[in-house]
Order: C-alpha cells, then sequence, then structure tokens
C-alpha cells in the first residue's frame, strides 16, 4: 500500500513529453586560486541541487533561556532590550551573567540515533548544524575556545561527532556544519574592530583554526558561514580559506559553500547564494541559491514561550518548498531543539509529515530542473518542475481551483510531440476535477482525462 497523501496539499499533476536535450555533464580536476574570480568559477557539486531540502538545527547555549530569540545575549547585554532585561530580572539573581548559562546547558537528553532517524523520516537529504553561533560556544572541543565548548562545559560531550556518526551510519543524508566567523564579545575580535579591522588578530587565532578544525575532524559536506561582524573577507582571509577547502581538504570533491564570506560577499560570492534569512525571491535566479527559513517564524533557537500559531503549518511549508524549488533553490528548513537535546513534539511533528508528502511526491521535487515557466499564468499557485532526461515536467498547484476545475496555461500540447502519461498510475492532462484529486488522495485510479 502507497502512503496516504495530506489533503490539502500539492500534488504533481501534469506530466509532459518534451523533446529537449540534457544537460551538460559536470567537469571537474580544476585547481582554485585565493580569488574570488577563481572561487567563483568553481562548479557546484551535483549532489546538491539535486537535494532540494534540508534541515538546519540552531542548538547551542542560547537554548538555556530559549527566550526571544537565539540572539539572547545580544539583545539583553548589548542593545538591553526590556523584555529581554525583564526576563533575566524576574528569573535569575542580579549577578547572573551569560556565561552562567553554559553548565546549564546539558544535552542530557540529547540522542544523537534518534535525531538522525527523525531526519531521515523528514525526506531531506541534508542537515546543517550550528557547530557555533555567534555567542562563540563551540559544539565540539575545540582546541581554540578554551572552557566554552561542549566537551569542557555543559553537555560534556562531542556533540558534532555524535551527530555526524548518526547521520552517516543510519541515513542517506549528507552531514554540514554552520559556523560563526565572528563572535560578538569575543575580546580579540573586539580589538580587531576598534582598529577598522587593520589588526587581524581573531581570525589568525581563533576563526582560521577552528575552520581547518573542523573540516578536517568532521569533514562537513555542507559548510554554511555566517557573521562576518561587518568585516571584509580580506580580514577573514576566506579566499585562502576557500582554495585550500577546494584544492586539499578532505571534502573537496563533494563539499558546497555559500555566500557569507565577509560584508559585501553575500549574494555576489561563494557557492549558492543565501543573499538573506527567509530568502523567497518568487522567480528565477541566474545562480543556484537557497531559502533558509524556521518553522517558528520569530525565532530560529526554541522558545519557550511560542504558541501553537507561531509555527508555520505543513501547508505553509509544503508551498515554500514547492515554491523554491521550482526558482531554482533549495529548501532549508529550521528547527531549535532544546537545553536538554530534544526536538519538542511540533517540530517532530512537522518534520514527519513533509516526509509523508514528500514520500508520495518527491517525484517531483529531487533532482528535478526548473522549466522554461516557473509557475502558472492562467491558475495561481501552480508551480513547475522539470527532468529534462526523462522528458517530464510536473504541475504542482497548491489550492483547489473555485471554478472546481484545473486550468494550465503554460503548457502547449503539440500533436505528436506531446504524449499523456500515467503518474502512478493516474491519467490526467491539463484539467482535473476536484472529485478526481480526491480520489487521488485516497489512492484510487481516476478518470476521465480532458485536454482544454
Amino acid at each position: 500500500m502507497r502512503p496516504r497523501k495530506l489533503r490539502g496539499l500539492a500534488l504533481p499533476l501534469l506530466l509532459l513529453l518534451l523533446l529537449q536535450p540534457p544537460p551538460s555533464p559536470a567537469h571537474s580536476s580544476m585547481r582554485f586560486d585565493p580569488t574570488w574570480e577563481s572561487l567563483d568559477a568553481r562548479q557546484l557539486p551535483a549532489w546538491f541541487d539535486q537535494a532540494k531540502f534540508g534541515i538546519f538545527i540552531h542548538w547551542g547555549v542560547f537554548s538555556v533561556p530559549s527566550f526571544g530569540s537565539e540572539w539572547f545575549w545580544w539583545y539583553w547585554q548589548k542593545e538591553k532590550i526590556p523584555k529581554y532585561v525583564e526576563f533575566m530580572k524576574d528569573n535569575y539573581p542580579p549577578s547572573f551573567k551569560y556565561e552562567d548559562f553554559g553548565p546549564l546547558f546539558t544535552a542530557k537528553f540529547f540522542n544523537a540515533n534518534q535525531w538522525a532517524d527523525i531526519f531521515q523520516a523528514s525526506g531531506a537529504k541534508y542537515i546543517v548544524l550550528t557547530s557555533k553561533h555567534h555567542e562563540g560556544f563551540t559544539l565540539w572541543g575545540s582546541e581554540y575556545s578554551w572552557n566554552w565548548n561542549a566537551i569542557d562545559e555543559g553537555p560534556k560531550r562531542d556533540i558534532v561527532k555524535e551527530l555526524e556518526v548518526a547521520i552517516r551510519n543510519r541515513t542517506d543524508l549528507r552531514f554540514g556544519l554552520y559556523y560563526s566567523l565572528f563572535e560578538w564579545f569575543h575580546p580579540l575580535f573586539l580589538e580587531d574592530e576598534s582598529t577598522s579591522f587593520h589588526k587581524r588578530q581573531f581570525p589568525v587565532s581563533k576563526t582560521l583554526p577552528e575552520l581547518y578544525e573542523l573540516v578536517n575532524n568532521y569533514q562537513p559536506e555542507v559548510l554554511w558561514s555566517d557573521g562576518d561582524g561587518g568585516a571584509p573577507d580580506q580580514y577573514w582571509n576566506s579566499t585562502g580559506f576557500l582554495a585550500w577547502l577546494y584544492n586539499e581538504s578532505p571534502v573537496r570533491d563533494t563539499v558546497v559553500t555559500n555566500d557569507r564570506w565577509g560584508a559585501g560577499s553575500i549574494c555576489k560570492h561563494g557557492g549558492f547564494y543565501t543573499c538573506s534569512d527567509r530568502y523567497n525571491p518568487g522567480h528565477l535566479l541566474p545562480h543556484k541559491w537557497e531559502n533558509c527559513m524556521t518553522i517558528d517564524k520569530l525565532s530560529w533557537g526554541y522558545r519557550r514561550e511560542a504558541g501553537i500559531s507561531d509555527y508555520l503549518t505543513i501547508g505553509e511549508l509544503v508551498k515554500q518548498l514547492v515554491e523554491t524549488v521550482s526558482c531554482g533553490g533549495n529548501l532549508l528548513m529550521n528547527i531549535g531543539p532544546t537545553l536538554d537535546g530534544t526536538i519538542s513534539v511540533v517540530f517532530e511533528e512537522r518534520l514527519r509529515q513533509m516526509g509523508s508528502w514528500l514520500k508520495v511526491n518527491g517525484e517531483a521535487i529531487y533532482e528535478t530542473h526548473t522549466w522554461r515557466s516557473q509557475n502558472d499564468t492562467v491558475t495561481p499557485d501552480v508551480w513547475y518542475t522539470f527532468k529534462p532526461k526523462e522528458k517530464l515536467v510536473y504541475a504542482i498547484f497548491l489550492k483547489w481551483p473555485t471554478s472546481g476545475q484545473l486550468f494550465l496555461g503554460q503548457p502547449k500540447a503539440i500533436l505528436g510531440a506531446t504524449e499523456k502519461q500515467e503518474y502512478r498510475g493516474k491519467i490526467h492532462i491539463l484539467n482535473w476535477m476536484k472529485s478526481d484529486c480526491e480520489s487521488l488522495n485516497k489512492g484510487e485510479t481516476t478518470g476521465p482525462w480532458t485536454a482544454t
């Protein structure tokens, strides 16, 4: 028995046979110079575009207060936003410092195998874990973050290693790591900043050694950089590091990187583009991109005060996925675990719901390309994906037409060149009555189909 489809969500509907050549094969074996001109010429490893869907995991000491945002320390100590100041006054003694949250970050119930099984069930093809956020706490035993890492403080465990092993042993997902270049309150960064970044003490003694340590020890196939602190890429020596990553590192053939490698590099240099958080342009871009977004509309980290309406519904998440993939992007969907290492029920439910949808409809998502039209000009909320090798186009619709019939304006049927084709036993082209779609949800073969 095939899994039952989730009602009210998108269904791959239209399959057209098109006589178009497949894309050219990828080329490799290039060496890259430490310049953006050279690095930007590197072809993105094919697996990333084929994957389409990944899971972002924001976890760190900010998960202990679990209030407002993962930027809790900054909002409380630097910006002194009233609600954060009041939260601390109401719940902690006056002498309490942010560093005192470290021992409370216990990860007591963290089970990497359980996490891996949930991520596998979600249908995602890669994960990205925050190895270090702007607070500076590392989820591995960094040699360059003395007494502010997960081995020395809090969990007393190598979180990165445990999750890496579980992902690689139990799933078919790629393992990725997020890393913040800067740290809000690190004295060396603040000193460098005071010199307009003419001094480079922080990247030389902290950032770059940790990046090499992460890549050599854990071999992430996604390296998701963030947090330039207003410093240019020359300060971070980003091009020098990336040249090593692409030429010499143990993941040189498969690693993908983003575009956050210094002030001014975003949406301009690097591997895939992110452009901004929750970036979803709604149209085709000439460069591979990723929509990193959150299930919790207001925060990347876990929030104890979040209400049910603060979380995106599965329908809203599927819409994000479909729109993103149709326009050539990947969706990186974020969850925030609790301080003790559990994935809350609402996050787990959304992940499993997405997995159920992808079990039925993944053929129209994974390993697809953009078509000549991303969405339909006649019926709103119809999005297209394309498999050139198979000569197939998928039309994915997100809501029932008010007329009860679905009319598509973009497909152009040509006698002798376009054929109807079955999609898992369903034969329909261009026009589908609502009752037929309801039957498909039940897993039944339906008809008739009519051309318009």
